[in-house]
């Protein structure tokens, strides 16, 4: 065995090379798969000699180590680095100077290890993920996110209502002095390593446990936690939540006063905080702002929240990049939405997550971790109480879909990042329809829902609404008690931009007398004409359709929002000739005028990887394309390739804009 007399960490060169510098160099602090060298001085009249020499070493974390539980690692010499395990091989020559290269195992617990060097010498360091390891479970690929993810230290948090909010600067501090070991003492202090300190070492080597224990830990509903939560105008004996500006002064103050919780967060400082614990743990972590948000207290997808009369409301969680093994599903794996907000008991215990935002996208309540309460939040129906400025609140009952503007601050840039595609489906569509059903399914099965009979309001459309038409919509009104209902309808519409500007009024309807007979539905139809909405419509092509409805005989008031897209026609592409590479090519192309006016100034454009030598090619009509009547064009390109390609195609007019469409195009040689 090598008979070591000090042992120098090189802690200089190892944590700038595992991204660790900004922590300090005074102490070793590594990533897990990743090799790192020491030097081992040996004790004079004694040499390392390949083949002869050995060195056991042995990798130590918790106090009840054990290599059944992953928490104690034991290894020898190789002859080179095997980063899918513990391992050591030696890089120098034979002398008295040993160079060392170990690395700890992909899978291991993170957390403060003892290092023993055979009988000798015995070195601590610390271990941390390692999202630039590709056997790493928070691995991420792109260098743009990592730098976003888990080196940025400071960032935007978004924050107002889906129609005016704006980015609040937030220094995370995830290297400041002593951070790191605050989030260390912060998973040493969660219940379950108090009461069983080897097996939550052992969790440690699991992302989504970790996850799971920061959203419980940085709250204090339940342990020695980090915040405090206040949602009252009273903050005596605290800090506003308003004052906090960042992360760091927040954990020094839990860990200089023998973690006391710290006086007063809400959600947008807890999801802080837990960003820069995950970061400093090395899983990357990103900020959610999600506006028009909704907290189910009890798992049926109901929601009962209080808002002013501007209906202004948002919420913050956090996101954690890693693999969910756990859930036999690859979509499962990247973003888990995990909340440090206590709002809800999860498993007796405030927190929430973490749960795969590709599950809350796709319906699938039954993925863990709580993501009933999580698709709850973007997804439910809602009950409002509608706070008045005198502070009578009326109910209402709203039965739209929650979640907008899910926001996020743009990898690399100051820009918000618009993140609502990633949580549902563009609402309406076969897809989200198919996971609201699916949803639903799924919640009866985890939760029976209360039975109750009322009034029941929803907005139906039709199929396809194509633009230039006149169409109807329908309130749909049913009445599921025993009893005879007298109501009052008010159904309208107005046209919303994508950025939620409300424009003029494009229909209404307000019937005083609704009757309904026990058991009984009514189908009222609102009359969308082209003539009143066609003039406002922008370029998105949306309407926001809203129906209340009162019950003359209990007060309620009844509240459905829809949001609906008027399709564009249909671009039909011909390619005329025989598609080779290098041959020159025609696309026919024509649409329908489906407007009962003219359009003027009408132009098609083409564009393709490969197709059109990198240009856009257009061709622009000399006259006016009446009512029903076919735009045509022929364009003419070349394509550079073989292969399979996509030609885009692109339709502008005075009165129809960028009406888009595509023609799959096989080039052969």
């Amino acid at each position: 065995m090598l008979d070591i007399e000090r042992v120098s960490l090189e802690c200089e060169f190892n944590n700038l090379d595992h991204r660790t510098d900004l922590n300090g160099v005074d102490r070793l602090i590594v990533r897990r798969g990743q090799a790192f060298s020491i030097s081992l001085y040996l004790r004079p009249g004694t040499s390392y000699e390949p083949g002869t020499s050995a060195l056991t070493c042995v990798a130590e974390t918790g106090p009840q180590p054990s290599e059944e539980y992953g928490t104690r690692a034991v290894f020898g010499l190789s002859p080179n680095i095997d980063t899918s395990c513990w391992s050591a091989a030696v890089t120098s020559p034979p002398g008295d100077m040993v160079a060392l290269s170990l690395c700890a195992s992909p899978q291991a617990p993170i957390g403060r290890y003892t290092l023993r060097l055979g009988s000798s010498a015995e070195v601590k360091l610390i271990l941390l993920y390692n999202p630039w390891c590709s056997g790493d479970d928070v691995y991420m690929e792109r260098k743009e996110d990592l730098e976003e993810y888990i080196l940025a230290q400071d960032g935007l948090i978004y924050r107002g209502d889906r129609k005016f909010f704006w980015g609040s600067p937030w220094s995370y501090g995830q290297f400041e002095s002593g951070i790191l070991d605050a989030c260390l003492r912060i998973l040493d202090m969660n219940p379950k390593c108090l009461r069983n300190p080897g097996k939550d070492h052992s969790g440690r080597r699991n992302p989504v446990y970790v996850c799971r224990v920061l959203s419980a830990m940085v709250n204090c509903d339940d342990d020695h936690g980090v915040l405090r939560g206040n949602w009252s105008n009273d903050f005596s004996g605290g800090e506003s939540p308003m004052f906090w500006r960042g992360s760091v002064d927040i954990l020094r103050r839990w860990t200089s006063s023998s973690c006391a919780p710290v006086k007063y967060g809400q959600c947008w400082v807890f999801a802080a905080v837990a960003c820069t614990v995950a970061r400093a743990l090395g899983i990357p972590c990103r900020v959610v702002t999600n506006f028009e948000s909704a907290h189910d207290s009890n798992a049926d997808l109901l929601i009962e929240c209080c808002l002013n009369e501007k209906f202004e409301n948002y919420h913050c969680w956090v996101e954690g990049w890693m693999t969910r093994p756990d859930l036999k599903n690859p979509d499962f794996n990247g973003w888990q939405a995990f909340d440090a907000t206590p709002q809800e008991r999860s498993d007796r215990v405030y927190c929430c997550g973490p749960v795969p935002v590709r599950a809350i996208k796709e319906g699938m309540l039954t993925a863990k971790y709580d993501a009933p309460y999580v698709y709850a939040e973007v997804n439910a129906d809602l009950v409002f109480y509608l706070q008045k400025d005198d502070g009578f609140k009326k109910k209402i009952i709203n039965s739209t879909m929650v979640g907008q503007k899910i926001s996020t601050k743009r990898v690399g840039s100051d820009q918000r990042e618009d993140i609502t595609h990633l949580y549902k489906y563009p609402e309406g569509s076969v897809e989200e329809r198919e996971a609201f059903k699916r949803a639903g399914h799924q919640n009866k099965l985890l939760k029976e829902p209360e039975q109750g009979a009322g009034l029941k309001l929803s907005i139906k459309v039709s199929e396809n609404m194509e633009k230039g038409c006149d169409f109807d919509v329908f309130a749909l009104v049913s009445n599921e008690t025993d009893s005879e209902k007298e109501c009052r309808l008010l159904f309208l519409s107005r046209v919303v931009s994508y950025t939620g500007v409300l424009g003029e009024n494009c229909g209404f309807k307000d019937l005083l007398k609704v009757v309904l007979p026990p058991g009984g539905e009514r189908k009222v139809p609102l009359k969308l004409n082209y003539s009143k909405y066609g003039p406002e419509l922008t370029q998105d092509n949306l309407i926001r359709l809203a129906a209340l409805l009162q019950d003359y005989t209990t007060g309620n008031v009844y509240l459905t929002m829809r949001t609906i897209v008027l399709t564009n026609p249909e671009i039909r592409v011909r390619i005329l000739g025989e598609p080779k590479e290098n041959r020159k090519l025609a696309a026919e192309i024509s649409l329908k005028n489906p407007l009962p006016q003219p359009l003027d100034m009408c132009c098609f454009s083409i564009e393709g990887a490969n197709l059109t030598g990198g240009t856009v090619l257009t061709e622009s009509l000399g006259h006016s394309v009446a009512p029903g009547e076919e735009a045509k064009a022929k364009i003419y390109f070349t394509p550079s390739h073989s292969g399979l390609r996509k030609l885009v195609v692109n339709f502008n007019s005075s009165q129809l804009c960028n009406v888009q469409g595509y023609k799959n195009v096989i080039i052969g040689k």
